[in-house]
């Protein structure tokens, strides 16, 4: 039986349940609450008679305390949701962390170490606009996401930064969010958006990672375009600087002596070619004056093609290279079973292959 988790699984269910040390020593008939204290700091181990007996005062099942793939509480999420109910919310979250959490186990048992390094992003609240997106601008330039980043941007995020990116089916109301745990960092895309606003979701909740500790983000943000609180503006403009950047959209044309009906054409052209959607693009020329506020406002959002249109239905496959190459290493290994594999990733086993094909992954499911 795996012991490690207990301690501190044991204190995450306490507090959640509003008990004391007194309280729950006295409820599992322990004599005083320096015996709960001792089990929680590790210092006293729990025989499995008196881990049954636990499970069965608390009314948990006995796994809660033995699967190595609960995230124990640990785990803090921002979501950016329009609204979802508090039901839906929490019955996605602990999916999610299953995703997580199986990643975390197997991770470490096939030998694949999280970064030591957690990069930081130097921006506070006392930052600007204009701080948010010079941010974004050098990210692109010094860690060479090219000409056009949102090609590159999932890629370093993961190789560059140890964040681990998944590309997922999120219920109806989320598009995307973001996860910090004490060994390593997630962002979660809803993978049926549209790709402009995938792209634009990463970027976004890149910045969140980069910048938890200065500007920890709500636990639900207000799905929208521009807007929201003082963080969520950071955010939004850090992932427009990231994703367009200005020497890009000076090159391309002079966007203030365009007419109408060309401005619009080429708003849409130049949203398809760098992966946005035309939206983002006016008011990020707008940002950088190269578009009047007025003259922005005045286009019919009926005319701008959501990225162009053509590859909306183009989904990525599902989670991403390195989640699936650990799960196909912990299968083949005999560290998870096939059937649980498959729960974790919400598929019945005979689709499990699917999963790994998507990234052409090899893994002997033997189905």
């Amino acid at each position: 039986m795996t012991t490690e988790n207990i301690p501190r699984r044991l204190k995450t269910l306490r507090r959640q349940r509003n008990l004391s040390q007194k309280h729950l020593a006295a409820l599992l008939g322990f004599n005083d609450r320096q015996t709960i204290s001792a089990i929680e700091t590790g210092v006293r181990r729990v025989s499995a008679s008196e881990l049954v007996e636990v499970a069965n005062k608390l009314e948990i099942s006995l796994d809660y305390f033995t699967d190595p793939f609960r995230l124990d509480g640990q785990e803090k999420f921002t979501w950016r949701q329009f609204e979802v109910g508090p039901a839906e919310l929490a019955e996605f979250e602990r999916t999610a962390s299953g995703w997580l959490g199986a990643y975390r186990a197997l991770a470490a048992q096939v030998g694949r170490p999280m970064a030591l390094i957690r990069p930081t992003l130097r921006m506070s609240k006392q930052s600007t606009i204009e701080e948010a997106m010079e941010a974004g601008e050098r990210i692109a330039e010094e860690f060479n996401l090219g000409p056009i980043p949102s090609e590159r941007l999932q890629e370093v995020m993961q190789d560059r930064f140890g964040i681990l990116v998944l590309m997922v089916d999120a219920i109806r109301g989320i598009s995307s969010g973001a996860c910090r745990l004490p060994e390593f960092d997630a962002v979660l895309v809803a993978r049926g958006e549209a790709p402009g606003r995938r792209n634009f979701d990463l970027a976004r909740e890149f910045f969140h990672i980069l910048t938890w500790n200065e500007l920890p983000p709500k636990h639900l943000e207000q799905a929208g375009d521009f807007g929201g609180n003082r963080v969520e503006n950071l955010a939004n403009n850090f992932a427009s600087a990231l994703l367009m950047p200005r020497a890009a959209l000076e090159a391309r044309v002079d966007w203030a002596q365009l007419e109408m009906e060309d401005l619009v054409a080429q708003l849409n052209s130049a949203a398809e070619e760098l992966g946005v959607t035309a939206s983002d693009l006016r008011w990020r020329l707008v940002a950088l004056k190269k578009l009047k506020q007025g003259v922005a406002r005045s286009i019919p959002d009926a005319a701008l093609e959501s990225n162009g249109g053509r590859s909306y239905l183009a989904q990525p496959p599902l989670f991403s290279r390195a989640f699936v190459e650990v799960l196909a290493e912990g299968i083949d290994r005999g560290y998870v079973s096939v059937r649980r594999a498959a729960r974790v990733v919400g598929v019945v086993v005979e689709d499990l292959q699917g999963v790994f094909s998507g990234y052409g992954v090899e893994c002997g499911v033997g189905v």
